[in-house]
């Protein structure tokens, strides 16, 4: 592979030469923009139910997590930037849901009773109907968690105030019988993959159009329930499955813990196709695979590990990668005839020691710190804690930080810079050890991918938002803290290379280049000129196009990427390896920073292809068409110990890299 540069000698500013170890208490010290308006948001929501301490008393209160989540989704969605008014009106509208505010003031009476009873934890992707109505919209993998309060009528889910007609798909006619069907007045179920048929002119209100992807709830404490799972479910053991049997014209009604869910790709020559796996257990102990394939994968939102799922004539099939204990390779799969029911999880939760007050040596700030008036309650938190004793800090109010993590905690999201990436070698899974640093201290998380890395460019001294991390003993009695991709509520985001970032002024502070050296932690937003007389090197390099990292070639099929390690040569793509000089001409502060990607092409205002292309003469003169440039640019401190990564080698001296760029009008 050919690599092509050019560079102009270098004279860099005395700025470069700043001490910084005087001024680490005050970076430390130094609050990051983006949580300042996180802590914002938290109070304008609490102040907006009229009560700011309202979440004191249970778990039930806005989690730190959730509001940095919603943030980070709607600045991904509005890339060119977001205002706090923005922000607020998403978070607002979330919240309402999430608390059920639009529950009517008199309520059915079956849906109040359901509610007193109702202990199980909302799946994901789970909608109201209210927020069907409100928004007249409803994707596919959404989830209604519904109650049927009359024959082919659903309703009232427990949190909405209105109800919403459906077309009973024609697989579940049998089970609608006036005296005996199981789908009649008050019984729960779960929905996924339907289509809305909204309101015309004034043909009515909105109806959803049928779907196949419906589970029936049972509850073991019903008598009738209980039963019916006795009677049909409980005499056919995983063992007792026979492929001959089945062929003769025979059917099984199974009933199995699910254990495990995961998601693959199967390639074949003209398409890939989506498959989920669900590992069930028996009675016995017996595991079995379920298979979902294409379009049955929405079911699976419907599932969660530690549900019961009884399964009336399911499809029996053979397949050679089902790895089951019985004596044949068998599997099951959703046929034209599967019935699902099931059982859902509970997640018992109990009183934990856990305070709401923040430890503020961390930097955290309490609740209400925007209005010193109001007085702070304090007082533990009610969060979920399974049979095991993991407690589950998904919901927790406050941040959580490095030095507060401990063994058996889960949904735990943490947020700071990156000081060390690994890929870690001899392991059949894709998994990379990453250091997180807070003001608290340094972590390793292992993350673990469902087939390669897919997060993009990840670097030194990027401030990344992971959750989903759950904290466990590893071999050697350490504390582990582990992500695994496919898990529910498991996200990563990198907030120094969000396109949002630079265009939204709530979310960072305007910085001159003078005030960089004294705030290392995150992102720097600046306000620069370009200075290429000064110095200048642009290489038009090779990088992996999942990583966004530099590989060598070292092979006529493979290259050799500096983070994923081996890679084949399909996967990569020509970009820019761009060193320059940024100068603030008010201040005379001038920095020398690089850059690739999508940063690079920004800043350059041309393509790494466009650039090969040009004649050598005219890729020389290129430096000079970008004098006086005017750009807006987030800095992250990229030199660790002392050592920085893709090609630049330590004695470049070079500390900045540019994670994203926006050209001043």
């Amino acid at each position: 592979m050919e690599n092509r540069g050019y560079a102009c000698n270098t004279k860099v500013g005395s700025a470069m030469d700043v001490d910084h170890c005087q001024q680490k208490e005050e970076e430390e010290e130094q609050e990051d923009p983006f949580l300042k308006f996180v802590d914002y948001a938290r109070s304008e929501l609490l102040s907006l139910e009229g009560d700011r301490n309202k979440d004191d008393d249970g778990s039930d209160g806005l989690g730190w997590s959730w509001i940095v989540s919603r943030i980070l989704k709607t600045c991904i969605a509005y890339s060119s930037g977001v205002t706090p008014a923005i922000l607020l009106s998403e978070l607002s509208q979330a919240w309402s849901e999430q608390r059920w505010v639009g529950a009517p003031k008199k309520p059915l009476e079956l849906i109040n009773h359901l509610k007193k009873n109702h202990r199980r934890t909302k799946l994901p992707n789970t909608v109201t109907i209210d927020s069907i109505y409100a928004k007249n919209f409803l994707s596919l993998n959404s989830v209604l968690e519904a109650v049927i309060i009359d024959a082919f009528v659903l309703p009232g889910d427990y949190w909405s105030s209105n109800i919403i007609d459906v077309y009973l798909h024609r697989r579940f006619y049998d089970l609608t019988g006036l005296q005996n069907g199981i789908l009649k007045r008050g019984r729960e179920i779960f929905l996924t993959g339907c289509y809305l048929r909204t309101a015309t002119g004034g043909s009515g209100h909105p109806r959803l159009l049928p779907t196949e992807y419906l589970v029936i709830l049972l509850d073991e404490n019903q008598d009738d329930d209980a039963m019916l799972l006795g009677a049909q479910f409980c005499s056919d053991p995983f063992s007792s499955i026979s492929l001959d049997a089945v062929n003769r014209g025979a059917s099984y009604s199974l009933y199995a813990r699910i254990e495990k869910i995961e998601s693959s790709e199967i390639h074949r020559k003209f398409e890939t196709l989506q498959r989920k796996q669900i590992t069930l257990v028996d009675g016995d102990g017996v595991k079995l695979k379920f298979f979902l394939w294409g379009e049955q994968i929405l079911l699976a939102n419907l599932f969660r590990v530690g549900s019961m799922l009884a399964l009336d004539k399911p499809y029996v099939n053979i397949s050679v990668d089902c790895d089951t204990e019985t004596s044949e390779d068998l599997c099951l799969e959703y046929g034209s005839e599967t019935q699902l029911y099931l059982v859902p999880y509970i997640q018992h939760e109990e009183q934990v020691c856990v305070t709401l007050t923040p430890n503020r040596r961390h930097g955290s700030r309490p609740l209400g710190s925007f209005n010193s008036s109001q007085d702070l309650k304090f007082s533990q938190v009610s969060l979920p804690r399974d049979s095991q004793g993991t407690i589950d800090f998904s919901n927790y109010p406050f941040r959580s930080f490095v030095v507060d993590l401990r063994i058996k905690m889960t949904g735990i999201s943490l947020y700071g810079a990156v000081t060390d990436i690994i890929k870690e070698e001899n392991n059949q899974q894709t998994v990379f050890s990453l250091r997180i640093a807070d003001t608290s201290g340094e972590i390793w998380t292992k993350l673990h991918f469902a087939r390669f890395w897919s997060l993009g460019r990840v670097s030194f001294g990027h401030t990344v938002y992971i959750s989903g991390l759950t904290c466990t003993m590893s071999k050697q009695k350490c504390l582990e803290v582990l992500w695994f991709e496919n898990d529910i509520g498991a996200s990563f985001i990198n907030l120094s290379c969000l396109p949002a970032l630079i265009n939204s002024s709530c979310l960072h502070k305007l910085s001159r280049l003078t005030d960089i050296f004294y705030q290392t932690s995150y992102a720097q937003v600046c306000r620069v000129w370009l200075d290429p007389s000064e110095y200048f090197y642009v290489n038009t390099i090779f990088s992996h196009s999942l990583c966004g990292h530099f590989v060598n070639k070292i092979s006529d099929r493979w290259v050799e990427c500096s983070f994923c390690r081996t890679i084949s040569d399909a996967a990569v793509v020509r970009t820019f390896h761009l060193k320059i000089t940024l100068a603030d001409k008010d201040t005379g502060t001038k920095v020398l920073a690089w850059c690739t990607g999508q940063t690079a092409m920004d800043l350059l205002q041309i393509s790494p292809e466009e650039f090969y292309e040009l004649p050598e003469d005219e890729q020389v003169m290129y430096p000079s068409s970008l004098e006086n440039e005017r750009f807006m640019v987030a800095l992250v401190n990229c030199k660790r110990d002392g050592c920085v990564i893709d090609g630049l080698s330590p004695d470049d001296s070079i500390s900045w890299e540019i994670t994203r760029a926006c050209k001043c009008e």
